[in-house]
């Protein structure tokens, strides 16, 4: 399973491309807005910081606008992704996108039968919230679970995002399960790389060679 960072911090992006193991990048208008900067500016900058796929939303509500907000996103670079919100709308102007080479993810899925038409439609990929899911009083888990054996019994080409990711069990349970790509919060990485025992053994072995004499 590949690990996207979802951020549009380019500090917070740099840092973890440096570890190895990044591949590729998912923002968000939230995560836009939090920066106070040129969406397109931030984009590009992503792109020339990461090699993979960077996923930039339109905020068009009606299938002309988002089609035109991809098409001039999609000229900032050839690793750039639209993400495209789940609505009729929005698979209308996914379908038209993919007629057209335009890579979308389809977005805001919440359902099995929501990422089924999206990939139908022609979605690169499908970014289904499990933890706002989770936040409804449902299992999010589940959802990914059934997406991932429905995708896998057709053999459908689309790839599909665990998203809304709140904790480092979510992405375990996600590799686990066979999703192919999981968007990770900043502070998730962290806490997927610490851990308290690794902590104390580095500081034990430290303690051991200062005894030692060494």
């Amino acid at each position: 399973m590949r690990i996207f960072l979802d951020s549009a911090n380019v500090d917070e992006i740099r840092e973890i491309n440096q570890l190895g193991f990044l591949a590729g990048v998912t923002t968000n208008p939230t995560l836009v807005a939090r920066e106070g900067r040129d969406f397109k500016t931030v984009v590009h900058e992503i792109c020339e910081l990461v090699d993979g796929p960077i996923s930039a939303e339109v905020i068009s509500l009606e299938t002309e606008g988002m089609v035109s907000e991809a098409r001039e996103l999609a000229d900032i670079h050839s690793n750039v992704v639209i993400k495209i919100p789940l609505s009729e709308n929005g698979l209308r102007a996914i379908s038209i996108l993919a007629a057209e080479d335009i890579k979308t993810n389809a977005t805001l899925v919440f359902s099995a039968a929501q990422a089924l038409l999206a990939a139908r439609s022609g979605a690169a990929f499908v970014s289904p919230f499990i933890g706002r899911v989770d936040d409804t009083g449902n299992d999010g888990l589940q959802v990914l679970e059934d997406i991932v054996i429905i995708f896998d019994q057709y053999l459908l080409d689309t790839e599909i995002i665990a998203a809304s990711i709140r904790h480092p069990m979510h992405v375990v349970e996600a590799a686990r399960m066979g999703c192919h790509i999981a968007t990770v919060p900043y502070k998730v990485v962290k806490q997927m790389i610490r851990h308290p025992l690794t902590d104390a053994g580095i500081t034990r072995f430290l303690e051991d060679w200062r005894k030692a004499g060494k």
